[in-house]
């Protein structure tokens, strides 16, 4: 049975780009549900008490406020990222692990870039305070409020990078070497 880390198999086009679809329609709906339902500077929401909480806020640049203020060239390098990627599976598919994995980052780019091309900033409304708790315990504050797309973006690099190390521990075939020819052993010098 095929597993997703075989490379002997390699993904159709349409399982990158249902994956993409999927996430990017997902993060589109709860950015939506977000800004229907959340205000900004209000108390967060708990839905899990001590793991998840909404808490709506808005960011014009990357994580931890990066580039602030350049929400819409940070998204015309998002959705070529995002496309690039998609192009590049069409062009050269891969086995269905990197497949997965490029799809995910690709999802998340697009629906960060949708965000900034549309609103000029990207909706963010996750709050994880065990997250948080680690960062302050690094001396990095609070951990950036985030949504589907970032998450996509980071679960999938996180992915790639891990991916990467398990393939390429696998044994590798050992090359069978041949008995030597019965005449070549006979001849002399």
């Amino acid at each position: 049975m095929p597993t997703l880390t075989d490379r002997a198999s390699r993904s159709a086009f349409w399982l990158p780009l249902l994956i993409a679809a999927v996430l990017i329609v997902a993060d589109q709906a709860l950015k939506a549900w977000a800004l229907a339902n959340l205000q900004p500077g209000l108390p967060a929401q708990v839905v899990i008490p001590g793991v998840l909480e909404w808490l709506l806020t808005f960011n014009t640049g990357a994580a931890w406020s990066m580039f602030s203020g350049s929400a819409a060239p940070l998204a015309l390098g998002r959705l070529l990222v995002g496309l690039g990627i998609l192009v590049y599976l069409y062009v050269r598919p891969q086995h269905r692990f990197l497949s997965v994995v490029l799809a995910m980052i690709s999802a998340g780019a697009v629906g960060n870039a949708i965000d900034g091309l549309r609103f000029g900033q990207v909706t963010d409304m996750i709050h994880a305070p065990p997250l948080s708790a680690i960062t302050r315990a690094i001396g990095q504050g609070d951990f950036p409020i985030f949504n589907i797309a970032d998450s996509c973006v980071v679960g999938g690099t996180l992915a790639l990078l891990i991916g990467s190390f398990v393939m390429d521990r696998k044994p590798k075939p050992q090359a069978q070497v041949s008995p030597p020819d019965d005449d070549s052993a006979s001849r002399d010098p």
